[in-house]
């Protein structure tokens, strides 16, 4: 990730100082020692100071080609600062100002990599997983040949994983309080949303159990099967088949199951 945000300060700066900007001859001076002093502050790593300068182009020179690379550079630099609500604040102005921005894919990367560096654990609201997770796939699907795409790819496998578990421990928590009707539903989301992730096969067999407590059995023996198919060696198998068994049952499949019809 820090390979890549250096690359993109390397490309801006280069290509802001091969540019030609559009100011008036009296005003290129004062232009010139503003973004030099935002240079130094960010080499000195003094970055909302960098920031502030960087904006400062853009407030005094709003139609010069430094605008545009001025508040991008703004938006790298509160990032580096953690100022992360403001980078996402800048950098969602900076596309509503240039749609037809050559550095969209950046800029969707860093405000993605801004949620994602938020993501509070399983046991809160996973609002901001979700954020990162829509800008993530924005890259991949508007994107995909670009150089954020691959680390894209990644973080988003990492935060789906990271709701589903979430979400699984909620429908613990529902399950352990006899709330089951409760439980269930979060245990749906998983079947329904997150079957890729690591979390798959617990949520069967959670799934099942609370349909067993519930005196369910056509739910709970669906799930138990689906479980038994996909993942024959399972500890979550053998534990819910065991279940099953208790209540003098066996894994069954049935059509009009709720699971058989949305597992895919």
């Amino acid at each position: 990730m820090k390979n890549l945000l250096s690359l993109l300060f390397i490309l801006i700066l280069t290509t802001s100082c091969a540019s030609s900007p559009e100011v008036e001859p009296n005003s290129q001076e004062k232009l010139d020692k503003i973004y030099s002093d935002a240079i130094s502050y960010l080499d000195e790593k003094q970055y909302e100071e960098a920031a502030n300068k960087f904006l400062s182009v853009e407030r005094e020179y709003p139609y010069s080609n430094w605008s545009e690379k001025a508040l991008l550079m703004a938006s790298y630099s509160l990032f580096e600062a953690k100022k992360f609500n403001d980078t996402v604040n800048q950098l969602t102005r900076y596309m509503q100002l240039y749609p037809n921005s050559k550095d969209l894919a950046y800029a969707n990367y860093l405000i993605g990599l801004s949620y994602y560096l938020q993501v509070a654990n399983v046991g809160r609201d996973q609002l901001n997983a979700k954020l990162a997770l829509q800008y993530f796939n924005t890259i991949i699907d508007r994107f995909p040949e670009s150089e954020y795409a691959k680390d894209s790819r990644l973080k988003r496998d990492l935060v789906v994983d990271h709701i589903a578990g979430s979400e699984m421990e909620i429908g613990r928590y529902y399950q352990k309080r006899n709330q089951h009707s409760a439980a269930i539903n979060r245990f749906k989301v998983i079947v329904s949303e997150y079957q890729t992730t690591s979390h798959i096969e617990e949520a069967l067999a959670r799934y099942s159990e609370s349909y067993i407590s519930l005196g369910i059995f056509t739910e709970a023996q669906s799930s138990a099967a689906i479980l038994g198919y996909n993942y024959p060696n399972s500890k979550w198998y053998e534990y819910i088949y065991n279940q099953l068994e208790s209540a003098g049952l066996r894994p069954k499949e049935e059509k009009t199951s709720w699971i058989k019809n949305v597992w895919k």
